[in-house]
């Protein structure tokens, strides 16, 4: 896909320098319309600033900033070992020289996006609806496709276009409001001063501003939009030579976009996504403004595929919708792929383990009752116990306890490095309180003799019970 990924780079180079004009532009309507005739320089200097100030926290924090914002919460292998399994699989079937991040939103609609301008940051995301509504094909389907995001750097150029596009929209609304507030008129009063010539040429440069206000933040968009719906095709034929399952991913999208979605996204936003959540039950349709290619011709040419190369993905595009997507170099040096049979498994993860899952990762303490119930308190709770729901019986939360006497005398007199212990119960999920009331939780692998508390940096030493 070497040639594919140039000219996915000559395209986002193009596009930058088109939004980039596009940006200049609308700099010089803020101007003309909001400081009067003659003051387009001012604007520019304006545009400048706002987009020196987006591409800082571009460069800062996208990442985090946009997936604190989803409320993403990262896990570790111990959390979910299976969907980190599927992962790794997808990065070794890419190629894909780093191991992205995996994060979980709390969310029933199933879907998922890559995000990373860099190994480091970069990251997939995947809602707690995607792991108990798809199986296991499907959702191996839906990873290889965010994985070939990654692999193909369209995460980086889509975040960076995002940052444009929100920098135009921006101007926008500033020059509506500065219209808004007298900014018309001001220009009128400077024209009013001036020859009746250069107050006509004055009055054709405010107008073509104002077209301009109107039709950037729409040029710009549609721009944008163009270019994503060419890279979801890339990427769900990147996909199917990854799994050589291609009927995995179509059926995943058949599902994600027949399921309501309860996402909610901004505009700039939702184009991450595998499929677009702010669009109807078929997904989107065939139009200027859609994120994404629709979803029944997405169906239609991965199901159309003799095999799982990109070969037969360039020829059920062909069969599907005319032209050609894949370049000739890139098909030449494509190996042939064998599509493998379904594997027969069901989802990765059950709705009430997903659900347990995310309690963990919240910071919920598990307390189980000798009748076999088990609550589950927040992190924040003040009390030392809690009553079983079921029998009434009160139960202690879990939490460490000084270790020894020596260790008793030292938190007495104030030292706060005094040692703490945990005791085991078993080798299931287990999680208990810090002395400093934060929450830590064990998994069923592990074997160390301490761990740290991530709030306060106590090591609590754990043992397992005889």
């Amino acid at each position: 896909m070497w040639e594919q990924i140039r000219a996915n780079q000559r395209r986002s180079a193009l596009l930058i320098t088109l939004m980039g004009g596009l940006l200049a532009l609308m700099g010089y309507a803020l101007g003309e319309v909001g400081f009067g005739p003659g003051a387009g320089l001012i604007g520019l200097a304006v545009a400048l600033i706002i987009f020196l100030v987006q591409l800082a926290i571009y460069y800062a924090a996208a990442e985090s900033v946009l997936l604190a914002g989803m409320g993403a919460r990262e896990l570790s292998r111990d959390d979910m070992p299976r969907l980190f399994n599927i992962v790794e699989e997808m990065k070794l079937a890419s190629g894909l020289p780093f191991m992205p991040k995996v994060y979980l939103i709390d969310n029933p609609s199933p879907n998922a996006f890559a995000i990373g301008r860099k190994p480091e940051t970069s990251a997939v995301a995947v809602t707690s609806g995607l792991l108990y509504r798809l199986n296991r094909d499907e959702l191996q389907g839906v990873i290889a496709h965010e994985i070939a995001h990654l692999k193909n750097r369209d995460t980086h150029f889509m975040t960076l276009a995002g940052v444009m596009l929100g920098s135009i929209i921006m101007l926008s609304e500033l020059t509506w409001r500065m219209l808004r507030y007298g900014g018309f008129r001001a220009g009128s009063r400077s024209r009013s001063r001036s020859g009746s010539s250069s107050g006509q040429a004055q009055l054709i440069i405010l107008l073509v501003a104002v077209v301009v206000a109107i039709l950037g933040p729409i040029v710009a968009q549609i721009l944008y939009f163009a270019t994503s719906r060419k890279r979801e095709f890339l990427a769900d034929a990147c996909a199917a030579q990854y799994t050589r399952y291609p009927e995995g991913l179509a059926s995943a999208l058949e599902r994600i976009a027949a399921t309501p979605s309860r996402l909610v996204v901004s505009k700039a936003v939702a184009p991450m996504f595998i499929v677009n959540p702010l669009s109807g039950a078929r997904g989107e349709t065939s139009s200027l403004f859609s994120t994404h290619p629709p979803t029944f011709e997405r169906v239609c040419i991965l199901r159309s595929m003799a095999g799982a190369g990109l070969g037969d993905y360039e020829a059920a595009y062909r069969a599907v919708r005319g032209g050609g997507l894949i370049g000739g170099a890139s098909l030449k040096a494509a190996p042939i792929v064998t599509p493998r049979a379904a594997s027969g498994e069901g989802p990765i993860e059950s709705r009430p383990e997903t659900r347990m899952a995310i309690q963990r990762l919240a910071g919920y303490v598990s307390v189980p009752c000798a009748c076999g119930m088990e609550a589950r308190v927040p992190e924040g709770f003040e009390g030392d116990s809690v009553r079983c729901p079921r029998c009434g019986s009160p139960n202690p939360i879990p939490g460490a306890v000084a270790a020894g006497v020596a260790a008793q005398a030292g938190a007495d007199t104030g030292r706060q490095e005094a040692p703490l212990e945990f005791l085991r119960r078993g080798g299931s999920w287990e999680t208990f309180r810090c002395g400093c009331g934060a929450s830590i939780q064990l998994s069923p692998s592990f074997c160390g003799a301490r761990v740290r508390c991530g709030r306060c940096g106590r090591h609590i030493n754990v043992k397992q019970a005889a």
